[in-house]
């Protein structure tokens, strides 16, 4: 009874798989129709797929991938003779080939019973993908228009798997030439708008070496970063930008400004020469470099970098109240040190020099708060002033902003 129930069994699995491979059989053929319903064809081979008779061998996956080709290389003809492909049927078609011709390749290189490796399909799959390679470029290009950003980095990212995959090595289609890095910076670029910036940060590493519009991929990578607030690796970019490009003064001046945010006024100072030199009448940067001196209390160098943006940009309010403010704050120093004097003598030496810093400062502020009377640190500046060099225009500013 036992021997009976076991033949039964294996009765049982070797029509099933038998069954099986007539389904594949049956997707080959419906493909190769003059009007092949690719459905039915899937719908087969998709049985046969999740059979555990059959979905080890590399020719269920093989005629897999061939039903897929088959209706992309079907839409494919009709843009090649001047007809309208459906664009989404052929790409869909051409994105669905791709995996289950790299699974058939795998199963065809595993050895047989004797142990020997005797591939059937690897010839004619590495031929069509050969072939196709340039398509998943173009299917990228198409849904990057079509803002399909998601679908555009699949295709782009099978192109560049197929360049990058081993069994083509030693091959043309392994070259890393033109081609490839337009591929790689567009997926690049697809990936910055998937709103995942680990994904995008991926991609823009593996493109930034690339010779092909370097740039930009840079500044799309120091985006990310800061999206993440990845500050090591942001200034990491920064320097690598400036190393690649350092006549850029987008790496140099985001450098000067994180130094000077994080207090490393001694490399901000030597990056801020470096701008200097190669723009030497910007007057932004005299003003970071007077910042940089003004908040070491270096007030001579400080006055020499802000008068310097002054000369550049004279209509300028915030170069204007730079200088005056220097002065200013000298002169409130000053005037607290002289009222700590006992001696009368030394006590006036002492408040003169700071009225005369208070002089010093006032045509700036006065001239700041013409360009710009809205803004209250020129209001509080020369309220101060006026109060000090005791003058009739301190009740006016004192009344307008007390309103």
């Amino acid at each position: 009874m036992k021997n009976v129930l076991l033949i039964i069994g294996l009765s049982l699995v070797t029509v099933t798989a038998f069954a099986q491979k007539k389904n594949v059989s049956a997707a080959e053929r419906i493909s190769k129709e003059a009007k092949p319903n690719y459905d039915e064809a899937r719908n087969l081979i998709k049985s046969a797929l999740e059979d555990p008779e059959t979905k080890n061998d590399a020719k269920t996956w093989y005629i897999a991938g061939k039903v897929e080709d088959a209706q992309f290389t079907a839409e494919n003809m009709k843009q090649i003779l001047g007809q309208q492909p459906n664009e989404p049927v052929m790409y869909e078609a051409l994105a669905n080939s791709l995996p289950y011709f790299m699974k058939a390749y795998e199963l065809d290189q595993q050895p047989d019973e004797k142990g020997k490796v005797k591939p059937k399909f690897a010839k004619n799959i590495l031929g069509t993908l050969s072939s196709n390679h340039v398509y998943y470029l173009n299917g990228g290009a198409y849904y990057f228009d079509q803002r399909d950003y998601k679908k555009a980095c699949d295709f782009f990212e099978q192109y560049l798997d197929i360049s990058d995959s081993p069994y083509f090595k030693g091959e043309k289609i392994a070259e890393k030439d033109s081609s490839y890095m337009i591929v790689q910076f567009y997926l690049a670029v697809a990936s910055t708008q998937l709103g995942d910036s680990e994904t995008a940060i991926r991609n823009l590493v593996r493109a930034k070496d690339t010779p092909y519009r370097q740039d930009d991929v840079y500044h799309y990578l120091c985006y990310e970063y800061s999206q993440v607030q990845d500050s090591i690796n942001l200034e990491k970019t920064f320097e690598e930008g400036l190393a690649v490009f350092p006549d850029s003064s987008y790496y140099l001046l985001n450098l000067i400004s994180m130094y000077i945010n994080s207090n490393r006024n001694e490399k901000a100072i030597q990056y801020l020469n470096t701008a200097i030199a190669l723009d030497p009448n910007n007057p932004d940067l005299y003003q970071a470099m007077g910042s940089v001196f003004e908040s070491e209390k270096n007030y001579d160098k400080a006055e020499e970098n802000y008068l310097k943006a002054v000369e550049l940009a004279p209509e300028n309010p915030m170069a204007l109240s730079n200088i005056g403010r220097v002065y200013y704050n000298q002169g409130v120093a000053k005037l607290g040190e002289a009222n700590l004097i006992s001696d009368a003598a030394l006590y006036n030496q002492e408040k003169n020099i700071a009225k005369d810093l208070f002089k010093k400062a006032l045509p700036y502020f006065e001239k700041a708060y013409q360009l710009n009377p809205d803004e209250r640190e020129n209001m509080v500046a020369l309220r101060g002033i006026y109060y000090n060099l005791d003058m009739k225009e301190f009740d006016e500013i004192d009344a307008k902003m007390n309103q």
